[in-house]
């Protein structure tokens, strides 16, 4: 048993110092996390003498006060408690803390917190099995059991909430959602700049409505602005996507596409961001699918900005279930879930029912199938077009659900799908029952002019 022991490493040094430099920034940073990690955090764990110093002043503020430190705190206490370390610990300690102030927020938290965590618990656990091999020799066996309940208690969650009056802070911290923009000024402005990281936003159309279109819309806005955008596809090639993204950044008819290749070439090689189309037969691919091919990008040193998912319900659920309603609601709440674990948007598709298919305006009441899959987005608009619509490259976008600001909206359209473009309009004054009844009136009136044409035709 000593001898395995020994062969493990005493401290972090093999994690590297990115990692020890991370982990000293978390300490600071997340309150949660340094209670829990104190409890079983040992400062000879760290490497480097300078990470140990900082470190050290955390935890004894901690100790002194109870309460975590703030920057403002430990820029007083970097520059009034370091007078005896030597000059190069001082210089090395000060940049430290000038870097991770700059720095942001730490990328891989949750993997440097967990990966902390345990090693330190284990080296807690080692010292308990050490000190209950001396304690067996006396015969001692409820105190072993103590020392090792004890030093498997030590570390473990202690998270009992957000703390009303300790954690007052965090209520007015901004929260970074670094918002991918649309590309539609209108609809931008009312979901503060864009679907943001960790949401889910969801187009919903019948068929032949423009789901696709939209979709691809979204994308090729994102990486006109330089960001990274992976685009499944699970009812289209792949190569019949991408064709679509040249119409879209390019201006050039899809039927022309062939024609224009290198002029194409040329404007794609300008485009600041990445693009990565991923086709999946229909109903062979899960979400689960999705991430391990996600983890795949990520492990490759590309950061993921944008996931396109064309659609959700092509979906295959990870598990069967009785109700197909049931599979979709699980297939969306993970897709979600899914924008949270890669901290960026995942925009989708859903499909109307039937009376979708030429209502003037498409409400979450024509969603298909199951209508609990909404209540896990943040932002849902609809895409309506009527047969007179696409006979005039028109329509409509109604805003079902908007977390983040106004909804209930309806936007005119104009979408020449021969371009993939799409452009909102300004919102309209008319109400969804305004526009039904406005409908039905023309509906009729084209009716009785074609029966009196039918009545003359036959009279004659």
């Amino acid at each position: 048993m000593k001898n395995n022991f020994n062969k493990e490493a005493e401290n972090f040094s093999h994690f590297g110092k990115s990692f020890q430099e991370k982990f000293v920034q978390l300490l600071l940073e997340d309150r949660i996390f340094s209670e829990q990690i104190c409890e079983v955090f040992d400062l000879s764990f760290l490497e480097l003498k300078y990470l140990r110093l900082f470190a050290k002043k955390i935890i004894d503020h901690r100790e002194k006060y109870n309460r975590q430190p703030s920057f403002s705190s430990m820029a007083t206490i970097l520059r009034s408690d370091l007078a005896d370390e030597p000059d190069v610990i001082r210089q090395q300690v000060r940049e430290y803390f000038v870097r991770i102030q700059s720095n942001g927020a730490v990328d891989d938290a949750e993997f440097i917190k967990d990966t902390s965590l345990e090693f330190c618990k284990k080296q807690k656990l080692k010292e308990a099995i050490l000190e209950s091999v001396e304690l067996l020799q006396k015969s001692s066996f409820d105190e072993i059991s103590s020392v090792i309940n004890e030093a498997l208690r030590l570390g473990s969650d202690n998270d009992f909430g957000y703390d009303y009056k300790v954690d007052f802070e965090r209520r007015f911290e901004r929260k970074e959602r670094n918002p991918v923009a649309t590309g539609w000024s209108l609809i931008d402005d009312l979901c503060r700049g864009g679907l943001g990281k960790g949401e889910l936003g969801v187009v919903i159309a019948p068929t032949g409505a423009g789901k696709s279109m939209a979709l691809v819309h979204l994308g090729a806005q994102a990486i006109l602005e330089g960001k990274t955008v992976v685009h499944y596809t699970l009812e289209l090639a792949d190569t019949i996507v991408a064709s679509r993204y040249d119409s879209c950044v390019t201006g050039v008819g899809l039927s022309d596409v062939y024609n224009f290749k290198d002029q194409i070439a040329e404007k794609v090689q300008e485009i600041p961001g990445e693009l990565i189309v991923k086709e999946y037969p229909t109903k062979s691919a899960s979400v689960g699918t999705l991430q391990n091919h996600l983890e795949r990008i990520e492990r490759a040193g590309k950061n993921v900005d944008l996931i396109i998912v064309d659609y959700g319900d092509l979906l295959r659920p990870r598990r069967s279930y009785k109700e197909r309603r049931t599979e979709l609601e699980t297939i969306y709440e993970e897709l979600r879930g899914v924008a949270q674990e890669f901290s960026c948007p995942v925009w989708t598709a859903s499909q109307t029912n039937r009376s979708g298919l030429n209502a003037e305006v498409i409400t979450m009441e024509s969603i298909s199938e199951a209508f609990n899959k909404c209540f896990v987005a943040d932002f849902i608009f609809t895409v309506s077009r009527t047969i007179a619509h696409k006979n005039t490259n028109s329509g409509r976008f109604f805003i079902a659900k908007n977390r983040n600001g106004p909804d209930g909206l309806i936007f005119p359209i104009f979408m020449d799908p021969s371009k993939v473009k799409i452009n909102v309009l300004q919102q309209t004054s008319e109400t969804i029952e305004e526009i039904v009844t406005k409908s039905a009136k023309e509906q009729q009136i084209t009716l009785k002019e074609k029966y009196k044409k039918f009545r003359s035709n036959e009279g004659a």
